[in-house]
């Protein structure tokens, strides 16, 4: 288990990333282009309202940029506030977007369907500017639902049984959380929320699998110590998600471990002859030269068998090699797709999208939908979650 060496860091190529963001800013610029468009044409606009309309979409597109070099420089105030209009209108576009998607397609269909009948058939088809005004309300709607169910957490319950667990244990209570993201939007009220729910569970070990620190901030100052008051029987562990090292490795492993967590990268701990925990790093670290690297089979396969063995992976990705190794996975990353239909995309990448999935030779993962939210601070149809998993002893 070791770190590259510093003169392998520098060579590693970043490129990937830089793809990433450009692919990332094309399709969302592509996305208000549509609806720019769209909005033209539906309701006739003038020049004047053309070009408003455009700067003020061109502000938004940017705004992730603008709200990074407004931090730099120490204007917290004003890329909070750039930082929740940005986001809030991407979560609108996106739901513009889709409902406006939806029906194009249904238009082609019925023009499909007049052409094979000849027949005309638009007046079953809605003008644009009904469409896209209806849109439009069913957005802002949706946004403020978003809003509000984002601020109330599930608890979801996980009850396993398993030969491992000591007879005289008795319950062993296992909390996850997962991609809260504290930083310019997720702030304290929102982490008391989280933490509430964590205490009423009173956990014997508390588990965080990743993005507890988002990429827009480096001042979380006051935000550790409501952690630190949550003290487990068997401890508090830790991994790094990809926004951990989007934020900054550095402070973000110092903010985790002023929270009182253990880190685990690419390490395994046995606790109390009870249960094995092992963590692996996320793959951005690969990007940035600081993973550490080591086979995760190998990672396990070191581990005492008897013991019931816990795999922290950020990202719901299953390795074969694996399965047989660990008795079950915590994972986070995805949320669910954080806002419908998102999830439909994210499945693509993610078959494993939230929930409980029994594996091969006995092992088992659970998704976490996440305790927070990335971008716009909202949830449709993927509630925020603190996971509470009770092991007991039985086959």
């Amino acid at each position: 288990m070791k770190e590259e060496p510093e003169s392998k860091k520098n060579k590693r190529p970043r490129g990937a990333i830089l793809v990433f963001i450009l692919a990332l800013f094309t399709i969302y610029g592509g996305i208000n282009c549509y609806i720019f468009l769209k909005a033209v044409n539906a309701f006739a606009l003038g020049a004047p309202f053309s070009v408003f309309l455009a700067l003020i979409m061109l502000l938004m597109i940017g705004a992730p940029i603008i709200v990074r070099f407004l931090e730099g420089y120490g204007h917290e105030s004003p890329a909070c506030l750039l930082a929740i209009a940005g986001y809030s209108w991407l979560g609108v576009v996106f739901l513009v977007f889709s409902l406006s998607l939806a029906v194009d397609i249904y238009h082609l269909f019925v023009t499909a369907a007049g052409m094979l009948l000849q027949r005309d058939l638009s007046s079953i088809v809605p003008e644009d500017r009904v469409t896209l005004a209806s849109s439009f309300l069913i957005a802002c709607i949706g946004m403020v639902y978003g809003y509000f169910r984002a601020m109330l957490i599930d608890k979801e319950t996980l009850h396993i049984t398993s030969p491992k667990i000591p007879r005289d244990i008795g319950t062993l209570t296992i909390v996850q959380i997962s991609d809260i993201h504290l930083g310019l939007i997720v702030r304290e009220k929102r982490l008391a929320r989280i933490l509430r729910r964590v205490t009423d569970a009173a956990p014997d070990i508390l588990i965080s699998t990743g993005d507890l620190v988002d990429g827009q901030i480096d001042k979380l100052s006051g935000l550790a110590e409501p952690f630190q008051t949550i003290k487990p029987r068997y401890g508090k562990f830790a991994i790094m998600g990809n926004h951990e090292y989007f934020a900054g490795i550095t402070p973000a492993l110092e903010f985790t471990e002023k929270a009182g967590f253990r880190i685990l990268r690419g390490e395994a701990f046995t606790i109390s002859s009870l249960i094995n925990i092992a963590g692996i790093d996320d793959p951005a670290g690969e990007y940035y030269g600081r993973r550490k690297q080591i086979k995760e089979e190998d990672l396990l396969a070191n581990l005492p068998a008897h013991l019931f063995t816990l795999l922290l992976k950020h990202e719901p990705d299953v390795t074969r090699e694996s399965l047989g190794l660990f008795d079950l996975q915590l994972s986070g990353h995805t949320h669910k797709g954080q806002i419908f239909p998102f999830n439909l995309i994210t499945r693509i990448r993610f078959p494993y999208i939230s929930g409980y999935y029994p594996l091969e030779k006995s092992s088992c993962l659970y998704v976490s939908r996440g305790s927070g939210t990335w971008g716009p601070p909202v949830r449709i149809f993927a509630p925020p979650e603190v996971t509470v998993i009770r092991l007991t002893r039985g086959e």
